[in-house]
């Protein structure tokens, strides 16, 4: 079975695209049964097997390996991308392409002959990634204790570390984060401050929905907030 799509990602390919099929078919032209997990083509709505769509004399490499999917789809000269239907994501997924074998094996020597240059490439740049990670969370640490003066030293590192994590989809990664906008360090002192100093967490696990636990806690949140800002202010 192949699932209908209104995925614009799909649509926009400008690719073929062969299907890994969650459930038993049969291709339209020859009547060969096709399992679940086995490839198909669609023309004009049909199931094809990949002998009657032409693509049987081609091999699939499966998705992880960006430098040799790169290099065999360069020189394969048909290819074909593979989808699969994520039932809990609720679209289809790349899983791979279908590229000729000669193609395959080319990509393949040319990986082999520079796996240790792009290796120490890789190396390079995660050490370059590290060096700015690390830059931006003193910057934002910084900048955290100049709007929040007597928020301790520690809790803004670690504050800072927690929002800037690269790929976490936190705050700190916004461009406003990155950018030390004060309404976004002040959002991610206050995610800290609900989660370390309230008892939102407690609330949550009791049954609490997100919005109630949060209007439980804003006071507590409040006062946090205006001790590590106003630390000398009277009464």
């Amino acid at each position: 079975m192949v699932r209908r799509s209104n995925n614009r990602s799909l649509v926009e390919l400008k690719e073929l695209v062969v299907y890994a099929i969650l459930r038993d078919s049969k291709c339209k032209e020859c009547g060969k049964e096709l399992w679940k997990g086995d490839l198909l083509f669609l023309e004009g709505g049909h199931p094809l097997c990949l002998s009657c769509a032409d693509f049987d004399q081609l091999v699939y490499l499966p998705r992880g390996d960006a430098a040799l999917t790169r290099r065999a789809r360069k020189y394969s000269p048909l290819t074909a991308v593979v989808v699969r239907f994520s039932r809990s994501r609720g679209r289809y997924e790349r899983h791979g392409i279908l590229v000729s074998e000669d193609a395959l094996e080319r990509a393949e020597q040319e990986c082999l002959a520079d796996g240790e240059q792009r290796a120490r490439r890789r190396e390079r740049d995660e050490l370059r990634r590290a060096e700015n990670d690390r830059d931006l969370i003193a910057r934002m640490s910084d900048a955290i204790l100049g709007l929040f003066p007597d928020c301790p030293l520690e809790e803004a590192r670690t504050i800072a570390t927690h929002t800037a994590r690269r790929s976490s989809g936190r705050v700190g990664r916004t461009f406003a984060g990155r950018a030390l906008e004060e309404s976004a360090l002040t959002a991610a002192v206050v995610a800290a401050i609900r989660h370390r100093h309230t008892r939102y967490d407690e609330l949550l696990m009791s049954g609490y929905s997100r919005t109630d636990a949060r209007n439980s806690i804003r006071d507590a949140v409040d006062r946090v907030l205006e001790s590590w800002r106003y630390p000398n202010r009277p009464g």
